[in-house]
């Protein structure tokens, strides 16, 4: 059977369409995946996805000082969700807090670090949810606050004060490694939300590296967040094994990180890992290594290994904690955490460690750590004198030279715990 000229070039153009039609869904392909993975590092998950209810479906009660807000449906679905999106409606939602029909964000949503994403990130992420995202018709529960904060109208002038509209800026002389690890703290990370201070008006003091109040610590829901300016306590592996599986040889998460594990840096490439541990190191003007330990016995540990004229919060530290976290102090590396020089323990405020000995805590199970360790919680055990006693001999024990707890502190965190 003889091909005319005229079907010849017919049967070629189709098969040229073809191949561009498999070479574009490949490229869609790919850049869903992309997006999924930007998706990670900006933790969108862990806001906007709660058990039980399908993906990115909101409903997830975040506490403020403000009241109750609920995360939204960022679903593709179109009567409940962002199918009707454009993609410059979605990026404005994203960096400026403003939904297509004007109304505006509260900053629960990280929109004022957000800001800083790049245009090529921020069109994976759009092509993520339109089609990597399956739609979903539920409703969250709707934000209700009081008056005045209900009137959203108001934002616009706090975001005026407080937000940059700048993108984010590399750091002159710096590698491109620290770069890359600055753009994902201080842009997709929003790591400034949590561990920078807030001012007066609720807002995050500084929002990149050319301030020294950026990522210098603060205080999340009555606990103490560390800063993260140099950790000099730890090297570049010990932050990425941290964020890689929520744990390392000193350190161990607990509240709100754990979450952040679990959702988000487990699921970092090592490149972008090692790139953050760089630039955390980088902006506290990259101290040495940390000395070595000194090998010497503590008179803490001499006390507590000959067991004898025990104080109260020594002997409930022998009964309760000592059989993981040893008389050193030091616990097992990459298993229980220690307790000499912790960060949660030597906090101004000891929330944080009051809430972990009341509640306990519990490991995240990630790619590279999968296993969950978990520390049980001792309120049904332990008074709150008891309490107090303990954590004050676990603040002043070893090197650790914190304040004392009182038994008003922990009973203040044991109501918080019923909320």
């Amino acid at each position: 059977m003889k091909m005319t000229l005229k079907s010849l070039v017919l049967a070629n153009t189709l098969l040229l369409g073809a191949g561009f039609c498999q070479l574009a869904q490949a490229d869609d392909a790919a850049l869903v995946k992309q997006g999924e993975y930007i998706s990670r590092l900006g933790d969108c998950s862990a806001c906007h996805s709660i058990p039980g209810k399908p993906a990115f479906s909101g409903g997830l009660a975040i506490e403020s000082n403000l009241g109750t807000i609920y995360s939204t449906n960022i679903t593709p679905d179109k009567d409940h969700g962002i199918g009707n999106y454009s993609e410059q409606q979605f990026s404005d939602a994203v960096r400026k807090g403003v939904l297509p029909d004007g109304k505006r964000l509260y900053p629960a949503m990280p929109y004022p670090d957000y800001a800083k994403i790049n245009d090529r990130d921020m069109h994976a992420l759009y092509t993520y949810f339109m089609q990597g995202v399956k739609p979903s018709a539920d409703v969250p529960p709707e934000t209700d606050l009081s008056f005045p904060f209900s009137q959203r109208w108001g934002m616009r002038f706090w975001n005026w004060a407080f937000v940059s509209d700048k993108p984010f800026q590399p750091i002159g002389g710096a590698t491109a490694e620290v770069n890359r690890g600055a753009y994902l703290v201080e842009s997709l990370g929003h790591c400034g939300s949590c561990h920078t201070p807030r001012g007066l008006g609720m807002n995050e003091k500084a929002l990149d590296s050319g301030d020294d109040q950026f990522l210098a610590g603060g205080n999340l829901n009555g606990w103490e967040v560390p800063s993260l300016r140099g950790l000099p306590h730890w090297t570049e592996q010990e932050t990425v094994d941290y964020l890689a599986t929520g744990r390392n040889d000193k350190a161990a998460v607990g509240g709100e990180m754990t979450s952040v594990v679990e959702h988000s840096t487990s699921y970092m490439s090592d490149a972008d890992l090692k790139a953050i541990a760089a630039y955390l190191k980088f902006i506290g003007g990259n101290p040495a290594a940390p000395a070595a330990q000194e090998t010497t016995i503590s008179p803490t540990e001499a006390k507590l290994t000959a067991a004898k004229n025990l104080s109260a919060g020594e002997r409930l530290y022998l009964d309760n904690c000592g059989a993981c976290h040893f008389v050193t102090g030091k616990g097992a590396p990459g298993v229980f955490p220690q307790l000499d020089q912790a960060t949660i323990v030597n906090a101004g405020d000891p929330g944080g460690l009051i809430h972990t000995i009341l509640a306990g805590a519990q490991q995240p199970s990630t790619a590279k750590a999968p296993s969950t360790l978990a520390m049980p919680g001792f309120a049904n055990r332990l008074s709150d004198d008891q309490v107090a006693q303990l954590a004050t001999f676990i603040r002043q024990g070893w090197s650790n030279k914190a304040s004392a707890v009182t038994a008003d502190q922990v009973a203040k965190v044991r109501e918080s715990l019923k909320k």
